[in-house]
């Protein structure tokens, strides 16, 4: 009976969906208000009969239920009891219906919150959220219902993939979804404002915290699945430029592009088209990346989907929405006129270079994702587009990037000159010039992209302090009058300052990851000791022991410096009982130089040996350490109250009062 709730649960959602598509577009379209006002009401209902599916699904996995085929297809009763509810979204069905989920929510945060927002534009933009969800549910209801039954059923199910089966992996979706799905309320108020023909400061303010909310969703998402990677595979890396890692890196560029062009509309009035074209690429990016995931077109542990006809389903909806939005665009865009004017030198040139690199690097991206796939699908041949290329074509576009991330703020509006700009920059010279030198002579002499990446770092690093202390007017000023305008810096400001700090610091730490990490792979007996980036590991030999559903291996590693004890390693490899798969579990020792990383694998020959893998990676945690920084001056900036649609406006009673209190 669960099933069958939820089954009927997704039914009547595509019917409210289509409701919720039809008569507030129509209703907004000729200005007739009790239709545009039922926008609201089904966008909250839509909301509950998600809601009610996916709560089914998921008390369907609890349980096991395995008369339910996507139950048997991805859990088992041996598994505990996170990875029972993780199932949930760790496969085809599941994962479209956090999808949808998430996309209702969003679409009632918009109903709820967005009483401010003109009457038309909430029925358009809530609208054409609901013609989005009508594809999905669609798709899902008739190529890929999770609620399919099995006759008979099974005594038990095949099992999770047993490197899903990880907490990573567990939260790794949601967030990544909740960036993805974020970005089609940019995406919906571009529509809304082409059929409006309206796009103005109001207009960006209102999309600017959707935006920013699915930045730091789609950031800390993505940084999630390279910490997975990083600790799971046991291969040593956190990023190999997957066509899967690509799917969300793209939408991701494009997303931070459209962040930076909605201020500039905000305060210039100008980049209107640019940044309602901006909108459209960054949800059709995320829609590639569903359809690239789900299609079947990748073999990846993230693709799900090989049937054909749900790769046609998704490549026919992807074809509707871009296509339809472009068309749209072109027809509608050069209507929309913008009034500001600017010079290449001002901060509106900073941002729009910004705009361009970002763009640019996602183009590169997308190309060398697309292009095996296009060749092989007529008859070129299988190539491979792998790290060599995307590094070579992506490290070039970001180094100008960077160095515009310290000037940029420092010019005016409209019009500005670079000279003296450039000349408060003196310490961040200094800085990188002093930092270059330091990576030089501690590295003996390279490799240079590991020094010029931790010499932009620091560039961009003491500029960002230097705008914070150019705001402040500090040392211009008496402390007194500094330390004033520094408590009354706007948050969205100083999420500026820390979102720049942050990139800086994760630019630290990947170059120097990348350049300088040391490896040794061998064989090894107890007893047997391997010097790695100058820290000794001696193998204490292996113990078989067990786990809640699998089986595993767990070797010892005394790591020591100079002679003194310094830390024992315990990485395991395991083998789960259903399916017979193996998995790598890292052991890892972070300091604030770099990540002790020890790897063990299958037995080799007699005597208790092991094949086992050892690195060092310097300041590897600097990157997730500036990531989270970065998220937490999104969220800072997201709590501007200038940045929340929907904030009560302060009575003027009240006003009055506290006036008169001061």
């Amino acid at each position: 009976m669960t099933a069958e709730i939820g089954h009927f649960a997704l039914i009547l959602a595509l019917l409210v969906g289509i409701v919720q598509a039809a008569l507030p577009l129509y209703g907004a379209h000729h200005g007739i208000r009790p239709w545009m006002a039922v926008a609201k009401p089904a966008a909250l209902v839509q909301l509950a009969l998600v809601t009610t599916a996916f709560g089914c699904l998921m008390q369907l996995y609890i349980t096991s239920d395995f008369s339910v085929l996507n139950v048997v297809s991805n859990s088992h009763t041996a598994k505990p009891l996170l990875y029972k509810i993780s199932g949930v979204w760790g496969n085809h069905e599941g994962s479209l219906l956090l999808w949808v989920l998430i996309l209702a929510l969003f679409g009632s945060a918009v109903a709820l919150f967005g009483a401010n927002l003109p009457p038309s534009l909430r029925a358009r933009v809530l609208g054409i959220q609901a013609l989005i969800a009508v594809g999905f549910y669609l798709f899902m209801l008739l190529t890929s219902n999770p609620f399919q039954r099995i006759t008979p059923p099974p005594l038990n199910g095949n099992d999770l993939n047993p490197l899903l089966q990880d907490p990573g992996l567990a939260f790794h979706p949601p967030m990544l979804y909740l960036g993805y799905v974020g970005f089609s309320m940019a995406f919906s108020f571009a529509i809304a404002a082409l059929i409006e023909g309206r796009v103005d400061a109001t207009w960006a303010r209102w999309v600017r915290p959707w935006t920013l909310a699915a930045w730091c969703f789609l950031t800390a998402g993505i940084a999630l699945g390279s910490w997975w990677a990083y600790y799971e595979l046991g291969w040593g890396g956190w990023w190999f430029w997957d066509p899967v890692e690509n799917a969300s890196f793209m939408p991701w560029l494009a997303g931070t592009a459209l962040l930076h062009s909605s201020t500039v509309v905000e305060k210039r009035d100008t980049l209107k088209g640019w940044t309602i074209l901006l909108a459209i690429v960054t949800f059709s990016l995320s829609l590639l990346g569903t359809f690239l995931v789900r299609s079947g077109v990748l073999t990846s542990v993230h693709a799900f989907a090989t049937d054909p006809a749900r790769g046609v389903f998704i490549l026919m909806l992807l074809i509707i929405v871009i296509g339809g939005s472009l068309a749209l665009f072109a027809v509608r865009g050069p209507a929309l006129v913008s009034t500001g004017l600017f010079q290449p030198i001002s901060r509106e040139g900073a941002l729009l270079l910004n705009n361009l690199v970002m763009v640019t690097a996602a183009a590169a991206v997308l190309l060398g994702t697309l292009y095996p796939l296009v060749l092989d699908a007529v008859g070129g041949g299988k190539v491979s587009v792998g790290p060599p290329f995307f590094n070579a074509v992506f490290i070039p576009l970001m180094v100008p990037m960077i160095v515009a991330m310290a000037v940029g703020p420092l010019l005016a509006w409209k019009r500005a000159d670079l000279a003296p700009a450039l000349s408060r920059l003196w310490a961040a010279a200094l800085a990188a010039l002093a930092v270059m030198a330091l990576a030089w002579a501690a590295m003996t002499g390279g490799p240079l992209l590991g020094v010029a990446g931790v010499g932009l770092a620091a560039w961009l690093f003491v500029g960002t302090l230097v705008e914070l202390a150019s705001r402040i007017r500090l040392f211009r000023d008496s402390a007194a009058d500094s330390l004033g305008r520094l408590r009354r810096t706007p948050r969205a400001a100083w999420g500026m300052t820390l979102a720049h700090l942050g990139l800086a610091i994760a630019v630290a730490g990947m170059a120097a990851a990348g350049a300088w990490k040391t490896e040794s792979i061998q064989a090894m007996k107890p007893g047997d000791t391997v010097t790695v980036g100058g820290y000794a590991f001696t193998f204490d030999g292996a113990r078989a022991g067990r786990g809640p559903n699998y089986q595993l291996v767990a070797g010892a590693f005394r790591v020591s410096r100079d002679g003194k004890p310094f830390v024992t390693l315990m990485p395991e490899r395991r083998v789960y009982d259903v399916g017979q798969r193996p998995t790598t579990e890292a052991a890892i020792h972070t300091t604030f130089w770099g990540d002790l990383y020890a790897v063990i694998g299958e037995a080799e020959g007699a005597a208790g040996a092991y094949v086992t893998r050892i690195y060092f990676n310097p300041l590897v945690a600097w990157m997730w350490a500036g990531v989270l920084i970065m998220v937490a001056g999104g969220v800072l900036s997201l709590s501007d109250r200038r940045h929340r649609v929907g904030a009560p406006a302060r009575r003027a009673g009240a006003g009055v009062a506290q006036a008169a209190r001061a």
